[in-house]
């Protein structure tokens, strides 16, 4: 108690020294975002941007995408790789002089181990390996070590090979775990799963002093970092609810980043003298999403009606400014094989209509889930105003992440306004399979990281044609399957409707230099320096 006292007296004086000064130290990075949705730092089960943005400090992965132009695959702890000429292996060369933070070294042992340890928990990020056909039954056999320093990992099918280094690079599931180190700490065979909850063991360019939830993350440099040395000391997140609060300590320095504002907040630094906006496009889709678990949402027409009730355009020019632009697909855009927008639009006569056929001329009510934070909660109150002048009432039930998103994982809600998707790779498939496909509707599947599963939405012909497209090596062919998949999708009124494709809108103290927000998610601040004071 003594420490930790010492530790907040310590923090006040930094706190009340910035405040002094109008600006942060120069060796030290304050960064202020919402930490609402950050419920684990375990690699094998933390979902979502903001915990891949902490992770991606503290844990490497094999290779890693330029953040210029995710096409460029780069080498990270992987020096070197080949993909095996039948296309059904990849054998990765490691860097032999990386430590883990415990001293301990990174050997092809831990690579293996930790991707294993993925399927073996079967948390939710083992449903990006299970989708490419990797189980818990498998993965010991087709992950292997060749040497101290070496490894291969096989295909379980025919898959291209694309694909799976870019989710090497890409999911939060594939940073390198310690395995010794956890180990020490697993319980019940857990595979130390309640100590990476709330702890790390990376060997990232920084490590992990505290994490208090809700509130703040603290991380050090590391000293015996293996790549580019940080020049930074410490990097401080502080959970920031309100942006307004966000807006006026950005402005005077108290802070030096600031993550997700609302947009008048935003549009009032655009032009300010010491604050830089930076705008990165990333694939991640907004949507909204009905249950089919609900009698009523699965009825076809009902779901048509929807769709032609949210305000697509209204949304994006009024909602959505620095947090997404117009997209009703669910493969990102810019790719070969996305198909021109549908231009879905509101049409309340028509929706009257399809609820008439439907059976429900008097409408009926039901509830929308949404995060308590911008655009989500404003989206659902701009849908619950258009549902009401079609006769359905809306409830909304606002709350943190593990309030909404749990319950759809739980498959308990009613509709929801959601973010989601991988997104993050320039392949097709890295939305397309969490967002649609879903190969077991059953209960006990527990395919919790796929939209498609939470949803309850099962098309098998759009399962087939994923499931061949990830396989098919011919980019022509290839394309031509993701291209039906969107006609059925568009013909079948899926159960997800996206609005928006994600962009993320960052603040940046004009004295930071280096900082590039990563279309990944996983931004690197190894690169980040400050001028002085």
């Amino acid at each position: 108690m003594g420490t930790y006292i010492k530790y907040m007296v310590g923090l006040v004086m930094l706190l009340l020294t910035t405040v002094a000064y109008s600006n942060t130290p120069s060796d030290q990075l304050i960064i202020a975002l919402k930490m609402n949705n950050i419920l684990s730092l375990d690699p094998a089960a933390a979902t979502g941007n903001d915990i891949a943005f902490v992770n991606a400090n503290l844990y490497d992965t094999l290779i890693e995408l330029d953040p210029r132009d995710p096409t460029i695959i780069l080498p990270a702890i992987a020096s070197d790789w080949e993909v095996a000429d039948d296309g059904m292996s990849i054998t990765f060369i490691l860097n032999d002089n990386i430590n883990f933070h415990s001293g301990n070294p990174l050997t092809a042992d831990d690579v293996v181990w930790t991707l294993e340890r993925v399927l073996r928990l079967n948390l939710a990020l083992a449903t990006t390996w299970k989708a490419l056909g990797y189980t818990h039954e498998n993965i010991s056999d087709l992950v292997s070590q060749v040497g101290e320093y070496e490894l291969e990992l096989k295909f379980p099918r025919e898959l291209d090979p694309k694909l799976v280094i870019y989710t090497l690079a890409t999911s939060p599931s594939a940073f390198i775990i310690d395995k010794q180190r956890v180990l020490e700490h697993e319980q019940n065979g857990d595979l130390g799963h309640r100590w990476l909850t709330t702890n790390s063991a990376g060997s990232g360019a920084f490590t992990l002093d505290q994490w208090i939830p809700h509130d703040r993350i603290i991380m050090t440099r590391n000293n015996q970092y293996w790549g580019e040395q940080p020049s930074l000391e410490r990097v401080v997140m502080r959970n920031l609810k309100e942006s307004q609060t966000m807006r006026l300590m950005i402005e005077r320095g108290d802070i030096d980043v600031a993550i997700g504002m609302s947009v008048p907040d935003i549009r009032s630094l655009e032009g300010a003298e010491n604050v830089d906006i930076q705008t990165t496009p990333r694939g991640t889709l907004y949507y909204v999403a009905v249950s089919m678990h609900n009698d009523i949402l699965a009825n076809k027409e009902v779901r048509k009606a929807i769709r032609g009730t949210i305000n697509y355009d209204g949304i994006n020019n009024s909602i959505m400014p620095y947090y997404g632009i117009f997209h009703q697909r669910p493969i990102k855009l810019g790719l070969p094989a996305t198909l021109p927008e549908p231009m879905y639009s509101v049409s309340t006569e028509k929706a009257r209509e399809l609820l008439r056929s439907a059976g429900y001329e008097n409408g009926f009510t039901t509830t929308i889930r949404a995060l308590n934070e911008s655009p989500f909660i404003n989206v659902a109150i701009n849908l619950q105003n258009n549902l009401e002048r079609i006769g359905i009432n809306a409830e909304i039930i606002s709350g943190t992440g593990n309030q909404v998103y749990g319950a759809m994982r739980d498959r308990r809600f009613d509709i929801i306004v959601g973010r989601g998707g991988g997104g993050f790779a320039p392949h097709p498939d890295s939305n397309l399979t969490p967002l649609l496909l879903n190969p077991d509707n059953s209960d006990a599947a527990k395919l919790t990281n796929f939209q498609g599963w939470r949803t309850g939405y099962q098309n098998d012909r759009i399962n087939e044609l994923i499931t061949s497209a990830v396989s098919e090596s011919d980019s022509a062919i290839q394309n031509s399957l993701y291209e039906e998949v969107q006609t059925i999708y568009d013909q079948d009124v899926g159960a997800l409707f996206p609005f928006s494709q994600m962009v993320n809108t960052v603040a940046v103290r004009s004295e930071v230099e280096g900082y590039l927000d990563d279309p990944a998610a996983m931004t690197r601040l190894r690169s980040v320096t400050k001028r002085g004071e």
